[in-house]
């Protein structure tokens, strides 16, 4: 059985003392983890150095929402992969649906950032998904095609174990909206297709594909329940230890089986 990834994505959102609070409370509460399922968290830039401190020695993981595919230099305002994994960083959030449609990012800019990633030695989470008005149009694998092969244009099959895809429908994030069970299997169920197809079925069936669209304590269960999937990017929820704790302890009793 594949193992579980539950990653917080805290956005915009935190300052210093409450996300240090917050940090404090989930490695309390997660204790020494539980068998098959990784906790993440992937605070705001400046945070970063306080929050790896926070959770350091502790069975919870960080990650960075972005990133730039450039060496360190002369690129005001960016942050580069080696400051990243300088700061203890195990994850990268690329492709998030906020930075394709609101900040423009392309499939081929959010690929050179993967491949920048992974040469960095981070783990790259890759975010994929439609819109309401594609998912309407039933243009939903389209779309995942679209941004699968041009996100992931040119890696190399072996670079796909440092890989995690998450399924996240833009009409589900943030919206209190959120794909069905069937839903969300059938888009899990397709993306793994489409890795055994690029790939090999050995390959696709360790990558691990997140759900992420308003996961919440009470629709955890369900959502983790499902064949293809493999944990949750979770958004609000993260950012309150009594909402994020029981999304991940929802992993831990869908790995107990």
């Amino acid at each position: 059985m594949r193992p579980y990834l539950v990653a917080g994505n805290w956005k915009m959102n935190t300052d210093g003392k409450s996300g240090v609070s917050l940090a404090t409370a989930l490695v309390a509460g997660w204790g020494g983890g539980r068998p098959g399922v990784e906790m993440a968290v992937c605070p705001p830039f400046p945070y970063l150095t306080a929050i790896s401190q926070a959770v350091k020695g502790s069975a919870i993981t960080v990650g960075a929402q972005n990133c730039w595919h450039e060496a360190p230099g002369a690129f005001t305002g960016e942050i580069a992969t080696e400051m990243l994994a300088d700061l203890g960083c195990k994850y990268v959030i690329l492709g998030h649906s906020e930075r394709r449609h609101i900040l423009g990012e392309t499939d081929e800019l959010i690929s050179k950032k993967v491949k920048k990633g992974l040469a960095s030695g981070l783990k790259v989470i890759l975010c994929v998904g439609e819109l309401l008005a594609e998912r309407e149009a039933n243009q939903t694998e389209a779309v995942l095609d679209q941004q699968m092969s041009g996100s992931l244009a040119g890696i190399a099959s072996d670079a796909y174990a440092n890989i995690v895809i998450a399924y996240e429908p833009v009409w589900a994030i943030g919206t209190g909206k959120t794909a069905s069970p069937a839903q969300a299997e059938a888009a899990h169920q397709y993306l793994r297709d489409w890795v055994a197809k690029r790939c090999n079925s050995q390959i696709a069936e360790k990558l691990q594909i997140l759900y992420g669209g308003s996961v919440k304590p009470d629709n955890a269960a369900e959502l983790l329940g499902q064949a293809n999937v493999d944990g949750a990017l979770v958004g609000g929820a993260s950012l309150k230890g009594d909402q994020f704790l029981p999304i991940a302890l929802a992993a831990a009793n869908c790995y107990q089986g």
